[in-house]
């Protein structure tokens, strides 16, 4: 499982974590943490959680875990004409870790960090090489419409399973699944 965490906002770290406390961590081993190159916060986070899941069960049930990060396709505050190129080396990368990893289950909830992978995920299963399956949950922040990633994962049919947490959210955008407040 690739789980894809989002810089320089906690909010969606924690809402990740508390995503992953409830899941059943043997069904997904190995398990790849992956944030962005200039975010060390959640990967901290992120070792916390599973040194707890191995200090609870040990690390043959629970499986391993890696943490890895990713360049981003566009900072905050950057310019979308720059953001171009380092869009570029972005999709690069996502495609150099797809092939490394080959998740099978890409969970993700709003980091601008998860459109290239995502987007080579999709790539792949359009080729026919389907390795991954993609679920996003939109953050509990929206209230009113998707975030941009939330955005082009449901309008370009990316996301096998798009969560949100509002049932306003649900009506704007059928193809959702409303969930309710996951936090």
């Amino acid at each position: 499982m690739l789980v894809l965490f989002d810089p320089n906002v906690g909010g969606h770290t924690a809402e990740m974590l508390n995503l992953l406390a409830v899941l059943q961590k043997e069904r997904f081993k190995p398990r790849y943490y992956v944030a962005a190159a200039t975010d060390n916060m959640s990967l901290q986070k992120a070792r916390v959680l599973e040194d707890s899941l191995v200090d609870e069960a040990g690390v043959e049930e629970v499986g391993p875990a890696h943490f890895m990060q990713i360049y981003r396709s566009r900072e905050v505050g950057q310019s979308y004409i720059t953001s171009i190129g380092t869009t570029l080396i972005a999709i690069a990368h996502a495609l150099w870790l797809m092939v490394k990893i080959r998740p099978q289950v890409i969970l993700c909830n709003g980091p601008g960090t998860c459109i290239p992978l995502c987007a080579i995920a999709f790539l792949f299963k359009v080729l026919g090489i389907r390795w991954s399956f993609i679920f996003y949950v939109e953050s509990i922040a929206r209230v009113r419409k998707l975030s941009l990633s939330g955005l082009l994962l449901y309008k370009l049919h990316m996301a096998d399973q798009l969560f949100v947490q509002w049932p306003q959210l649900k009506m704007k955008y059928p193809r959702a699944n409303y969930v309710g407040c996951l936090m």
